[in-house]
């Protein structure tokens, strides 16, 4: 049996009910295993053993008190997964699906993602099972300065650096911000995602969709192709959904539809991507209302598109939202490139319906990093008290992506799996932290 398998047997075993934990390090390990078996010293140095146990796990409860003066509780948690290239970055989600299985498959992806970004930041991820939606503003606050009272003490701007994720925005990380501040007494740039009167960047909003597209569209010119003139399907209605969108949309594509929790939208003659920004982002409605707005397009309650025909499919909305028979129904279709906008969103076995179908497809790992990229790059400005322009963090977030993109085709090339990006986003972004954990020593 292999080191790869004796590792992975062993974290199955440890790890029963973490379906989504125990999915994400199957993809990570099986995918890297040429080049562990290239590299010996690695088993000797129980590398993949301590890659995959996470440096610091912690959980703990958050009360609250709603608005008609119930107290509530909640349970919070932060994963400190691996800080070999830098302190733990990575998001806060605020959603009542949020268990410890999520947080540590979030956490596992966030090592490799930050790894290809190229900056130096390790892996680490958060959040709780609070649900945002429906409450008041006060409601919001209150549970955001309870959450940080707890969490403050195991982060830091050289230490761990939060942002946002699913349920956390700029209102959420404002409330948090407001409260570390006060009880550190520190301004620091410990949260990213900040409004930009205390600390944040440009950019920041719009850069998980932006990124997106320019390594999906970076794909599409490696093979004699590009955005323009293509049908584009997206899932999800917030940041990375709309923006992505827009971006699409800019470089000549056509987005006709877009999904919140409760159903999709088809509009065969593009989304009025305004519209659902001030519907979702500033009323906070739901896509039911878009048919009100334009007669013409559809709605349709429930799942159902990825069944929609399309050029480019971008999943942005939750981690196994498409499936195997989605995948089946997209080549089916004539979809030609997947670029994950979300966390995990495509099952083992729908990347595998694509890759043996020889459609494009750019893993979650690298094509979402454009929001931890400009995440850092944030990170950077608060440590040099510097506030750089829209155009100058949007160049630096398009170069990272290019890079991103170039990284993992030519680790897919040299290990012999050439055009497999999956692999090829794993291999790249495991031999930069392995390099350093042997560097380091045995810690």
């Amino acid at each position: 049996m292999s080191y790869v398998q004796n590792v992975l047997n062993g974290l199955i075993a440890k790890n029963q009910g973490q379906a989504e934990f125990i999915q994400a390090a199957t993809e990570v390990l099986t995918t890297i295993e040429p080049c562990v078996a290239a590299n010996p010293a690695y088993e000797k140095a129980a590398l993949l053993e301590r890659l995959v146990e996470p440096e610091r796990q912690i959980m703990f409860r958050v009360p609250w008190i709603d608005d008609k003066g119930n107290v509530q509780v909640n349970r919070g948690f932060r994963v400190q997964f691996n800080s070999a290239i830098g302190p733990y970055k990575g998001g806060l989600r605020f959603h009542p699906s949020v268990n410890l299985s999520i947080i540590k498959f979030l956490g596992f992806e966030q090592i490799f993602k930050n790894s290809l970004t190229t900056l130096p930041i390790g892996g680490g991820k958060g959040g709780s099972d609070f649900d945002p939606k429906g409450k008041s503003d006060n409601e919001v606050m209150r549970f955001c300065q309870s959450f940080m009272t707890e969490l403050y003490r195991h982060i830091g701007a050289d230490t761990d650096v939060p942002a946002g994720d699913i349920g956390v925005g700029g209102r959420e990380v404002a409330y948090m911000y407001g409260q570390y501040k006060r009880i550190t007494g520190l301004y620091e740039g410990v949260l990213t995602g900040k409004g930009l009167t205390f600390g944040g960047s440009l950019v920041r909003t719009e850069a998980t969709g932006y990124g997106l597209v320019y390594l999906v569209q970076e794909m599409l010119q490696a093979a004699g192709d590009s955005f323009e003139g293509k049908t584009v399907v997206i899932s999800g209605a917030g940041n990375v959904a709309v923006y992505a969108a827009y971006k699409a949309t800019q470089l000549g594509a056509k987005v006709v539809s877009l999904s919140d929790s409760t159903g999709y939208i088809y509009d065969k003659d593009g989304v009025d991507l305004a519209y659902v920004e001030d519907l979702k982002f500033n009323k906070r409605g739901r896509l039911s209302e878009y048919k009100n707005h334009k007669p013409s397009a559809e709605y349709h309650d429930g799942k159902g598109v990825w069944n929609i025909p399309c050029d480019i499919a971008l999943p942005c909305a939750t981690q196994n939202e498409l499936t195997e028979a989605d995948a089946k129904t997209l080549v089916a279709n004539g979809c030609k490139a997947v670029g994950e906008g979300a966390n995990m969103p495509s099952t083992l076995e729908a990347i595998d319906v694509f890759l043996k179908n020889k459609v494009l497809f750019a893993p979650a790992k690298a094509a979402n990093a454009g929001g931890v990229a400009t995440s850092a790059l944030e990170m950077s400005q608060n440590s040099a008290r510097l506030s750089w322009t829209f155009d100058e963090v949007d160049a630096k977030l398009h170069g990272i992506m290019v890079s991103i993109y170039n990284n993992m085709a030519s680790a897919a090339k040299e290990y012999g799996v050439e055009g497999n990006f999956v692999a090829g986003a794993n291999i790249a972004g495991f031999l930069k932290v392995a390099e350093a954990m042997m560097a380091q020593g045995i810690v």
